[in-house]
């Protein structure tokens, strides 16, 4: 593996770079809470050659958010729809810029 593909890998967001135990350090909390949010479908790590969870920076930031509104007071899953209808407004208001931009008579 050349440098240039190894410093690619510190760039991308979507790498699989953490394993279970390092992100629920980072994130301040326990591989079962990481594993809640597989099992709700918000994130889905990827797995090792060896089958180990493996997690992206991206999907650090999404676990964080959900973290944060667990600790609010949320229930995991009602918290994990939260993130996904949050996200699901931002595309469609991403789409709705793209489209104004298109539409001549704007």
């Amino acid at each position: 593996m050349s440098r240039a593909d190894i410093g690619d890998r510190f760039d991308d967001d979507d790498y699989p770079a953490y394993t279970v135990g390092n992100a629920a350090e980072m994130l301040g909390t326990t591989p079962a809470f990481l594993r809640a949010l597989g099992e709700a479908r918000l994130i889905e790590p990827l797995r090792s050659e060896g089958g180990h969870r493996r997690y992206s920076r991206y999907q650090l930031r999404i676990a964080a958010r959900a973290r944060e509104l667990v600790d609010e007071g949320t229930q995991i899953e009602a918290a994990c729809r939260i993130i996904i209808l949050e996200d699901q407004l931002e595309e469609a208001k991403r789409m709705n810029e793209e489209l104004r931009a298109a539409d001549p008579s704007n």
